[in-house]
């Protein structure tokens, strides 16, 4: 179906719908249901499409990795709670981090150096980094801000990261770019145009270091959090059930071995994604994560916890996640929704008219961040807009890879990032929400702010650098 020019302008309510209903009504999960539902009514499926849509949008292998990504992470934090490893940790660093502030910057730091995943980065950073920061009264909506702003800005920033292998790959063929050679090198030079990115990060590290005071959300947030002790605000539904939640150690362990039941497992993991991406260029996350799941057990076995309660403890692990689970599978239908339909195609064609060269970066940065925001995908922005925005901006440059060209390309970059970490629909902010135990619209309305700021800063410089 030619969604486009059969559905204009409504190609574009079911994300409107999420969107609006998930911060007026905090009910992320109603409000991504209620897009669907409206989606498939305006394809004229009505209720009954919702099987097949369920069927084309989760029967994928991307899908199926990530909830086995999850299912594993639920396992593995299962396991540290019954070996109250995590507790240990938190005490063991609390005694080198003595500040709030100490603990902000170690997260900043964690989230950083795992460039290579936008996945991986909020997954280990947010629990490993949860007891540290309870313990220091700080937020789980400043963990959260943390654990997102860290990871998908960060992987942009980074041309060997699997993001940027793929937009890369996307200017192969555009003006002189002929091979994968000259599209890296654009890319590379392009980096240092990717204010957005390197404004999300560095702000991280500015509110960590208490440079920049707390504003909004995240300010009341903090301020709960510092005087009453509350990480969680009243009635906050974390993306974490209280099968973990409310999981204690097991009898049978009754001093934590911190080498073998955290450091060793967390070092095979790491080990094996980060080498696995410098090897073959793609990080091995789930096998990963798996490998770690299977020491851990060896080890709860060797310390005479019975196999049946090991097996138990993974059954609880799993259930932990089934909120967050259940929140990516509705925003992956959503997604594959506004794929059929062509909100993203219709957005750029409506759109299309702004690109004049003064105004080409600002339009393009405006464009990736509206459409990625509305649909959740960042990456699906960069395949529909880069074959129309570069090969404008090579025409208005003569051919030469110029300021206009590099500012563009980093444009597309910066602004499907900008969805990327703050759409509640994107699975990166599910993702962080998760990896920080966090209500997910808490997460999405503390961070929000901090986000726009960073991208306004974004437009004006990119208007500046429009007119000289």
């Amino acid at each position: 179906m030619d969604a486009e020019s059969q559905l204009g302008i409504w190609s574009v309510v079911p994300p409107i719908v999420a969107v609006v209903l998930a911060f007026v009504t905090r009910e992320a999960i109603l409000a991504l249901l209620a897009a669907c539902l409206a989606g498939l009514y305006i394809a004229g499926n009505g209720l009954w499409g919702l099987p097949a849509l369920f069927q084309r949008a989760l029967g994928t292998p991307d899908f199926i990795w990530v909830v086995l990504v999850e299912v594993c992470i639920g396992i593995l934090v299962a396991f540290f709670l019954t070996t109250a490893s995590t507790q240990r940790f938190g005490e063991l660093a609390g005694r080198h981090l003595r500040s709030a502030r100490h603990v902000q910057v170690f997260g900043w730091l964690l989230g950083t150096i795992i460039f290579f995943s936008d996945y991986f980065s909020p997954l280990l950073t947010g629990p490993v980094m949860r007891p540290l920061t309870d313990r220091a009264r700080v937020s789980r909506e400043k963990l959260a801000y943390i654990c997102d702003s860290t990871s998908a800005p960060t992987c942009i920033l980074v041309p060997l990261s699997a993001w940027g292998v793929f937009i890369s790959g996307l200017l192969v063929g555009h003006g002189p770019v002929m091979d994968n050679t000259a599209a890296m090198s654009l890319y590379i030079k392009s980096v240092f145009f990717d204010f957005y990115a390197i404004l999300a990060v560095g702000m991280v590290l500015l509110f960590a270091l208490g440079a920049i005071p707390e504003f909004g959300p995240m300010r009341k947030a903090e301020r709960r959090a510092r005087s009453e002790g509350k990480v969680l605000a009243d009635g906050a539904r974390p993306m974490m059930s209280a099968e973990l939640a409310e999981m204690q150690p097991a009898e049978q362990i009754r001093t934590p071995r911190l080498f073998w039941n955290f450091f060793l497992p967390l070092t095979l993991v790491v080990s094996i994604a980060l080498g696995s991406f410098l090897l073959s260029g793609k990080a091995m996350i789930l096998e990963a994560f798996m490998s770690a799941v299977l020491l851990l057990a060896i080890a709860l076995w060797v310390q005479k916890v019975p196999l049946g309660s090991i097996v138990g403890v993974a059954i609880q692990g799993i259930k932990g996640v089934v909120p967050a689970m259940l929140l990516l599978a509705l925003a992956y239908t959503l997604n594959t929704l506004s794929r059929e339909l062509g909100t993203a195609i219709y957005v750029v064609e409506v759109t299309r008219g702004w690109l004049t060269p003064g105004l080409l970066p600002t339009a393009v940065f405006l464009l990736c961040a509206i459409v990625s925001f509305s649909t959740g995908t960042s990456w699906g922005t960069y395949a529909i807009v880069i074959p129309i925005a570069v090969p404008l901006a090579f025409e208005f440059s003569g051919g030469e890879v110029d300021r206009l060209v590099l500012a563009t390309v980093a444009a597309v970059a910066g602004g499907g990032v900008f969805g990327d970490h703050c759409s509640p629909l994107s699975d990166t902010t599910i993702l962080s929400s998760f990896g920080a135990a966090c209500d997910h619209m808490d997460h999405v309305r503390t961070q929000l702010p901090y986000a726009l700021v960073a991208a306004g800063i974004s437009v004006g410089l990119y208007l500046l650098l429009g007119t000289v």
